[in-house]
C-alpha cells in the first residue's frame, strides 16, 4: 500500500491552490486595498465580463452567493404564489428553499440514477400530473440541477419547457466551466445561476455567486433586484430587490482563480479518470454521458456496504463526506408539501448509498493510490 507520510490528505485543499497563486492573489487584493472601491468597485465589472466571454453568454450579473444567483433569476420573472417550479429533490436545500422564499410551490421530480441529475421522463409526466391534481397551480419554471458538475439533459428539458411555456433556470452551482454538446454551463438555459463557494471547481474566500443570461431585459431586472430594486441610482427604488452584491475583494480573488481554471477541470478530469479506472469493480462509479463533461465539483460513488467502507477509509486518514444524506422531500423544511418515503425511490436509494471521495487538482498520485488501496484491500 502506498504509505502517506507528508502530509495529511485533504477532501479539497485550497491550500495548494493557494500557494500557487499566492503572488497574484497578492497583487489583485493590494489593488483593491490601494483603490478602497470596496462595494462594486472595477474588479466586478472585469470579473463579469471575463465570466460572461468564459461561458458564452452577452450577460453576467455577479451577486453574493449561490443561493441569491437562484432567487435573483425567480425574481425577476416575477415568481410567486400559485406558481409551480420543478426541480430535483436530490440536491442542496437552496435550489428549493428560494422557491419557498417567493411563495411559490416546489415540484419534486426524481432523478435519474446515473448521473443523479433530474429525469426529463419523469419531468414531463410530472407537469402533466400537476394539471390534473392541482388546476389551481400554474406551472412556471424548471430548475435543473448540474449535480456534482455534470449537466443535466438540457435538450430534451428545453424541448419540454418549450411545449409547455415554462422557463428553465440551469442551477450551474456546481457545473461552471463544464460542457454540454459544445456549449458551456451557465449558457444552457434561459437564465443560470452559479456559485462561488469556496469549494466549488471556481471558489472565492468566502460567498459568491453569479447569474447570467443572452436576455437583455432579464440582465436589467437582475442587475436592479441585486441592489434593492435600483433605478437610476440607489435612492431610485423600482422594485422590492435584495442586498445582493459580490464583494470588490471577491471579485479580485476570482479574477486570480480564473486564469488556472482549465488546467485545474484537466487535472480534476485526470484524478477522477484514475478513480473510475481502479475502482468501477468495487463501487458504481459516476457515469458521465458522452456528449458532456463533468468539472468534478464531487466524484460520488454508490455502495451497499457504504458506512463499512467509510469507516475504513477513516482509518486510514482519508476523509469522506455524503452528498446528500436526506433528500428534500423528506426534510422538515418541505414537509408542508406532503411528501413520504418512498414517493422518489431514485433519490432516496442514492441518498443512502452514496459517498464522495476526496476531489481537488492538487491529489498526488501518491496520494490517490493510498485512497483507492484503502477501498480495494
Amino acid at each position: 500500500m502506498a504509505v502517506i507520510t507528508q502530509k495529511k490528505i485533504e477532501f479539497i485543499d485550497l491550500r495548494a491552490q493557494q500557494d500557487r497563486i499566492r503572488e497574484n492573489l497578492r497583487k489583485r487584493i493590494e489593488t483593491v486595498l490601494d483603490h478602497g472601491q470596496y462595494i462594486m468597485g472595477p474588479e466586478i465589472g472585469e470579473l463579469e465580463r471575463r465570466l460572461a466571454e468564459y461561458v458564452g453568454v452577452k450577460h453576467c450579473v455577479s451577486c453574493s452567493s449561490g443561493t441569491d444567483a437562484l432567487l435573483l433569476a425567480l425574481m425577476a420573472y416575477g415568481v410567486g404564489p400559485g406558481d409551480a417550479i420543478f426541480t430535483t429533490p436530490f440536491t442542496f436545500i437552496a435550489t428549493a428553499e428560494v422557491i419557498s422564499l417567493l411563495g411559490a410551490t416546489t415540484v419534486f421530480v426524481d432523478i435519474d440514477a446515473g448521473t443523479f441529475n433530474i429525469d426529463p421522463g419523469k419531468l414531463q409526466a410530472a407537469i402533466q400530473d400537476l394539471k390534473k391534481r392541482k388546476p389551481e397551480l400554474r406551472p412556471r419554471g424548471i430548475i435543473p440541477v448540474d449535480l456534482f458538475g455534470q449537466p443535466a439533459d438540457y435538450d430534451e428539458i428545453s424541448a419540454i419547457a418549450t411545449a409547455e411555456g415554462l422557463f428553465v433556470l440551469e442551477d450551474a452551482a456546481q457545473s461552471f466551466g463544464a460542457v454540454y454538446k459544445g456549449r458551456k454551463a451557465g449558457s444552457l438555459a434561459d437564465v443560470a445561476a452559479t456559485s462561488f463557494f469556496p469549494a466549488k471547481p471556481l471558489g472565492c474566500y468566502g460567498d459568491g455567486g453569479a447569474v447570467f443570461s443572452n436576455d437583455d431585459s432579464l440582465a436589467e431586472a437582475m442587475r436592479s433586484i441585486r441592489v434593492h430594486g435600483k433605478g437610476v441610482d440607489k435612492y431610485d427604488n423600482v422594485r422590492i430587490g435584495i442586498n445582493g452584491r459580490l464583494d470588490t475583494l471577491q471579485a479580485a480573488i476570482l479574477l486570480a482563480k480564473l486564469e488556472v481554471l482549465d488546467e485545474e477541470l484537466a487535472l480534476r478530469d485526470q484524478v477522477a479518470m484514475r478513480y473510475s479506472d481502479a475502482l468501477k469493480h468495487v463501487v458504481t462509479t459516476p457515469l458521465v454521458k458522452p456528449d458532456r463533461t463533468s468539472v468534478w465539483a464531487q466524484y460520488s460513488v454508490l455502495s451497499d456496504k457504504r458506512d463499512d467502507l467509510m469507516k475504513k477509509l477513516k482509518a486510514r486518514g482519508v476523509p469522506t463526506a455524503i452528498y446528500y444524506p436526506k433528500p428534500l422531500h423528506l426534510q422538515g423544511a418541505f414537509a408542508s408539501l406532503g411528501f413520504v418515503n418512498g414517493d422518489f425511490p431514485l433519490s432516496e436509494e442514492c441518498a443512502a448509498r452514496i459517498f464522495s471521495l476526496p476531489m481537488h487538482p492538487y491529489l498526488s498520485i501518491d496520494e490517490q493510490k493510498h485512497i483507492i488501496e484503502s477501498l480495494v484491500d
